[in-house]
């Protein structure tokens, strides 16, 4: 029930896709995959947590890998250049649903390696705020990415305290679906602020 927000989430931000206000036809294709990765996070983690299991995991890892590399690749489209965001968007989805695939077959040996999935989470999280300090976006509303990572943050949080927040709410809710929901809204973030802004500058 926790993962139905990203439904909602990923509903508002295609629809708020086809009417925002674009520099470059280059600037959609990113956007696209991020508002598409809300639901299909919603259907793969609300798949997974109805029956978990290492294979299950998978369909709950892909999808959010997806959104990691949408918003890393529309943040370099629109910072740095239009043209390297569009040309990485393509090899940055490769290599998350490689590295995801990575993790799979280690489970599957029963290695279960996460290096590399755990580097396509956090790098873009190291990344995007570099970029948000070095480089100046071509449009307004940048302050909603900036509330994306607190949301992000706060998610992450709340599932370090899974357990304690389980037992603090009288075991009706967890940390870790409190998770979801910080997660959808910092999701939401970024999608409301194609809503909201408007071209600056040209490149």
């Amino acid at each position: 029930i926790s993962n139905v927000p990203f439904l909602f989430v990923g509903a508002y931000g295609l629809a708020v896709w086809r009417r925002a206000n674009w520099h470059h036809h280059r600037d959609r294709w990113a956007w696209l995959v991020v508002a598409s990765s809300g639901l299909l996070i919603g259907l793969g983690s609300g798949y997974y947590h109805w029956s978990p299991d290492n294979q299950t995991l998978f369909w709950d890892r892909l999808p959010m890998t997806l959104g990691f590399m949408g918003v890393f690749s529309a943040v370099i489209a629109e910072r740095i250049s239009a043209r390297a965001g569009w040309l990485l968007l393509g090899p940055f989805l490769a290599w998350g649903i490689l590295n995801v695939e990575l993790w799979r077959r280690s489970e599957l040996a029963g290695a279960g390696d996460l290096r590399m999935y755990a580097l396509v989470q956090f790098y873009p999280m190291l990344a995007i705020p570099l970029a948000l300090w070095l480089f100046p976006s071509r449009y307004t509303g940048s302050i909603r990415i900036w509330q994306m990572i607190g949301w992000y943050m706060a998610a992450k949080i709340l599932e370090a305290l899974d357990l304690e927040i389980h037992r603090a709410l009288g075991m009706q809710m967890s940390g870790h679906a409190l998770k979801h929901v910080a997660a959808a809204i910092a999701l939401w973030m970024p999608l409301r602020m194609l809503a909201e802004r408007s071209p600056t500058a040209s490149e």
